[in-house]
């Protein structure tokens, strides 16, 4: 362990995993604190969520990440709360002081002041999460198999998703692929190609951070798959059995949720103003206001760049984690400061389903199989890890091969411990 400063970087996603990798080789003991021992491949989750890939082939261990760093020591715990004036983190394991602070505490889903909709609705942003929504719509299969009334098979071989973001948009393909390709000769009373998918969105197209070309593309393309796409619906209401639109309703066996994301606390630990969203609202150089020794990354920050906001997306928390940590060092080693945070973005990639995506990199634009192997090879390559690339590859060759799915097992919550005595 380095002797030096502290450095606590709170959060082992994209954005937390730059910055402490960033402080390698700077005079300081790097603290990483996640309530979790693993950082998730967020990109793929809706390919766990849809029975394509293992939870293991989408994560990796923090520690074994930082093991070769020898200044670097990961604590599993959840962290309560920051005490801006006395320099430290309060956690589950504990009291840490810090020098310096980064949160890097990511995002959850917002349902838009409706958290009682959370229950009926899993959205998709943990293994655990992912894993739950393969639990339901597998089961929701297994449960039309064995149904009596047609009216409730019917229901139960209804699915929506609530929100037409890249989130929705592969998760709606994906669904798609597993009712038309993997699923039919495994059941013998319903047909799972009959599955009716219901993408709704409540605004006027999908991916609308793409150029309206690729947006009506990706649009065509999930209709071309079987999705049912509804454009400027609203939802009211969300229960066990379906959604409440402004005009009428969905009776569905599973409902997932797309719709949108809320900061974590962290702007509140920060002492920091907070957007709309939860965000922390940052100074150029990613720090709290008035607070220099803190900073805040990745989906917990507000970050304006060239005039614009910046992305939730990971590679926006990697540079983000990138810049801090260099930050960091070049303060501990007596160096000029790098200039103000300036965000490249490096372009926006969504898969439809088998052989078709949409691609915005750079002023190049492509869809359909062109852009679906651009789109796997680039999340290839961004796996971490020379094992999961290999077994992500292999995956999906199998499944492009086979139309199959491997990973298609329900498995049930963890009952919770009996109490003492």
């Amino acid at each position: 362990m380095a002797s030096g400063a502290r450095v606590i970087i709170v959060g082992g996603g994209f954005g937390g995993l730059e910055a402490a990798r960033a402080l390698s080789r700077a005079p300081a003991e790097v603290l990483l604190i996640d309530r979790q021992n693993h950082h998730c491949f967020q990109p793929l989750l809706y390919q766990v969520a849809t029975a394509a890939l293992s939870p293991a082939d989408v994560a990796w261990p923090i520690r074994t990440l930082l093991r070769r760093q020898r200044n670097a020591t990961v604590i599993m715990a959840e962290v309560v709360g920051v005490d801006p004036g006395r320099r430290q983190v309060r956690t589950s394991a504990g009291t840490h002081d810090y020098d310096f602070l980064v949160l890097a505490t990511g995002a959850t889903h917002s349902y838009f002041s409706h958290p009682e909709w959370a229950p009926a609705a899993p959205g998709l942003k943990r293994i655990e999460d992912a894993t739950d929504i393969r639990r339901r719509i597998l089961t929701a299969f297994e449960r039309a198999e064995a149904v009596q009334d047609e009216a409730e098979r019917r229901r139960l071989l209804t699915f929506v998703i609530v929100g037409a973001g890249p989130t929705g948009v592969e998760l709606a393909g994906a669904l798609a692929e597993v009712a038309r390709d993997a699923l039919p000769g495994d059941f013998r009373r319903i047909d799972p190609a009959s599955a009716r998918i219901v993408l709704v969105e409540a605004g006027p197209r999908v991916l609308p951070v793409f150029p309206d070309p690729l947006s009506d593309y990706a649009r065509r393309a999930l209709e071309r798959a079987g999705v049912e796409v509804m454009l400027g619906a609203r939802v009211v209401d969300v229960g066990p059995d379906g959604v409440r639109l402004e005009e009428g309703e969905i009776a569905a066996g599973a409902v997932l949720w797309a719709a949108g994301v809320v900061a974590s606390p962290a702007a509140g630990w920060a002492g920091a103003e907070a957007d709309r969203a939860g965000r922390a609202v940052v100074e150029p150089d990613l720090s709290a206001p008035g607070r220099p020794e803190v900073f805040v990354i990745g989906d917990t920050a507000a970050v304006s760049s060239e005039g614009g906001p910046v992305p939730g997306i990971a590679p926006a928390a990697k540079q983000m984690g990138r810049y801090v940590g260099r930050l960091i060092a070049a303060r501990l080693a007596g160096r000029p400061a790098p200039p103000p945070f300036r965000y490249r973005h490096e372009g926006d990639l969504a898969t439809i389903g088998r052989r078709a995506a949409v691609v915005s990199v750079h002023g190049l634009k492509l869809t359909g199989y062109t852009a679906w192997l651009f789109w796997s090879l680039a999340h290839i390559y961004f796996l971490i890890g020379l094992r999961n690339r290999i077994a992500v590859a292999l995956n999906w060759a199998f499944n492009y091969v086979t139309y199959q799915r491997g990973a298609r097992l329900i498995t049930e919550p963890a009952a919770p411990p009996p109490p003492p005595g």
